[in-house]
């Protein structure tokens, strides 16, 4: 007998198909997480004598990955756990990071807008003794101001020079070198950077204290800044535009001028801004070459000057409240300045941005 299809046993109906969803924490895990955390690194600061926040802040972030990879590997298997943990760890370290500088911004703003007036944009603190109430910042701007415009004035051409000949010319040992001594001179001490300039500038050549010498110490910091950000931007240049330019017969050094300069210097002009915004919060070159003057002195060839860091350091080395008000008040408007550089940095950046389409 010829077996066939129907010959065959009947085959036994399916079992139902049985779930693959396996429980999960709610929502609200995490934050409900988060509050315990919170309260158990508190108390165990507590327990232990420690009176920081920031301890509390760091057994609390330490609780809080601990118990939600926990809690996830009993309730969700591991698989899951170790996923929530990596997410877990990202926000933590977001937040290790972010409420320092939030808590500093907000430290400098409640403390600096209880000083920062009219009267202490706008006078100085010749005649005022730094435990007296008064005096202000007007000085120290100007010498920031001027310090960071002539260094700017120093550094921005020749670093420009300099990543033009790296990106357009150099192709021998000799830009190999120049691109050596650019990466060594980005991570160079700002002190190094003032003690090369007081050796040169006041102890050989015996020129005075002055706020052109800190300017030339904040053009070595501000330089490979400048060249770094100014080859990047250059590079970004799309070599068709130079082909271009060079198939209608213009000179290489025109096609530079006119054609990669034109479509880079927004990024140039915001790596030159980021630079600026860099060395205006330099003390140590300004301490040892400015020297400070709670005078006026509008001509920083000659002369002592201050300026703001310098300004900050001084009046928190005084040691008393109306000396610490007026260093919060420096602060803040150190920083608002920085900030309003950068800003315009991005706005340059945005403005200055190659078109696309039509």
């Amino acid at each position: 007998m010829s077996n066939t299809v129907m010959d065959k046993p009947p085959v036994n109906s399916p079992l139902p198909p049985t779930t693959l969803k396996q429980p999960r924490l709610p929502r609200w895990a995490p934050v409900g997480i988060a509050l315990v955390s919170v309260g158990l690194g508190v108390g165990l600061g507590l327990v232990a004598g420690w009176e920081s926040r920031v301890q509390w802040g760091l057994i609390a972030a330490l609780l809080y990955l601990l118990i939600t990879y926990v809690l996830t590997t009993t309730i969700e298997g591991k698989r899951q756990a170790k996923d929530r943990f990596a997410t877990s760890l990202v926000w933590t370290s977001f937040l290790v990071a972010i409420v320092p500088l939030a808590s500093l911004i907000w430290e400098t703003i409640a403390r600096g807008s209880k000083v920062v007036d009219g009267y202490f944009l706008t006078h100085s603190m010749f005649g005022v003794p730094n435990m007296s109430e008064g005096g202000g910042i007007y000085h120290a701007l100007i010498g920031t101001l001027q310090q960071v415009g002539i260094a700017t004035l120093i550094s921005a051409p020749i670093g420009l020079l300099t990543a033009i000949y790296l990106v357009e010319y150099g192709t021998g040992k000799l830009a190999k070198a120049v691109t050596f001594f650019v990466d060594v001179m980005t991570g160079i001490p700002s002190i190094v950077a003032g003690l090369f300039v007081l050796s040169f500038w006041i102890i050989i050549l015996d020129f005075g204290y002055s706020g052109f010498a800190g300017a030339m110490a904040l053009s070595i910091l501000m330089m490979p800044i400048v060249v770094r950000s100014t080859e990047e931007m250059l590079k970004l240049v799309p070599n068709e535009l130079r082909e271009a330019s060079y198939a209608l017969g213009v000179p290489k050094w025109r096609t530079i001028l006119k054609v990669v300069l034109p479509t880079a210097i927004g990024g140039i002009t915001t790596g030159v801004m980021l630079a600026v915004a860099r060395i205006a919060g330099e003390t140590a070159p300004v301490m040892l070459l400015v020297f400070g003057s709670p005078s006026i002195n509008t001509n920083p060839f000659e002369g002592e000057q201050s300026s703001l860091p310098y300004y900050i350091f001084e009046q928190w080395g005084a040691g008393n409240d109306p000396s610490y008000d007026r260093a919060w008040g420096a602060a803040l408007v150190l920083i608002a300045l920085v900030m309003i550089l950068n800003l315009a940095a991005r706005g340059i950046a945005r403005w200055k941005a190659p078109k696309t389409g039509r």
